[in-house]
This record gives structure tokens, sequence and C-alpha cells, in this order.
């Protein structure tokens, strides 16, 4: 995979799960918050990463994962709330999880939820399992092993 795409699934991740945690309150999203600091080039401009990284909050309200209010400066999008497209997707269910039928149904459906997914794949590190969780975030009903 093109490292830009990889990190494209983490930012957007991050961002996703963010505003998720916050859900319904609109909140700012700092792009330092979602992969920390970034020294600016030589001219003071943020870096290309950073830079990355706010195009990919941008390109997620474009899409309609999110909208926001405002940005500030390079920093962030301010009042920023996931939509209702961004939350079913994060809240359904990934197509392929697999989870123990023994537990209660609300901890099963918690933990087959694409936003688990995108979490776990995020906290292992592991860019292939953060592509599939992408994949069932963006193209609901696929599934890849």
């Amino acid at each position: 995979m093109d490292l830009q795409i990889g990190d494209f699934y983490r930012d957007a991740a991050a961002a996703l799960l963010s505003l998720y945690q916050a859900f319904p309150r609109k909140v700012a999203l700092y792009v330092d918050d979602l992969i920390g600091p970034e020294e600016p080039d030589e001219f003071g401009l943020p870096s290309k990463r950073h830079q990355s990284c706010l195009a990919a909050m941008i390109w997620l309200a474009e899409e309609g994962y999110l909208r926001y209010e405002s940005t500030l400066q390079f920093l962030a999008i301010d009042q920023a709330v996931l939509t209702e497209k961004g939350f079913l997707r994060l809240s359904g269910a990934a197509t392929d999880a697999i989870v123990d039928p023994t537990l209660p149904p609300s901890i099963r459906r918690a933990r087959s939820s694409v936003a688990n997914r995108l979490r776990e794949a995020l906290a292992s590190g592991d860019g292939e399992a953060l592509a599939i969780a992408a994949d069932a975030l963006f193209r609901p009903g696929a599934s890849r092993s």
C-alpha cells in the first residue's frame, strides 16, 4: 500500500473515532492531537504530513462523514460532528466480525462495530488491519481476510 494511503487511513480513523467519542457534541479536531506535533518547514508553513491530515479531515467532510463550521488556520477544524452517514458507518457491524456468542448482546454489538475494529487496528499499529477496517468503513458490505 502507498505510504500516503496508510497515513490517510490513520488520520481518518483517528478523526472519526474522536468525533464518535464526543458524539453528538461539536468539537474542535486539532491536527496535532491526531498525529502529534510536526515542525513547520523553513518558511513557517505546516509540514506535508500536517497538511495531509488536515486535508483528510476536509475530505471526510466533503464525502459526508462529518461536518464542521470552519478551520482554525491550519491547526484544526472547528465545531466538527459526525453526520448520520458517519455515525451509522462507525456504529454498524463489520461484516466479517467474529465475536464470542456467549457475551451479552450489547457487548457483542459494541465489539463487532466498525468503530471498535478501527480502534483496535490503530492501537495495534497493524497497517493491514487498519486497511481492512477502513475498507469496512468506506465500503460497507465489503470484507477482506
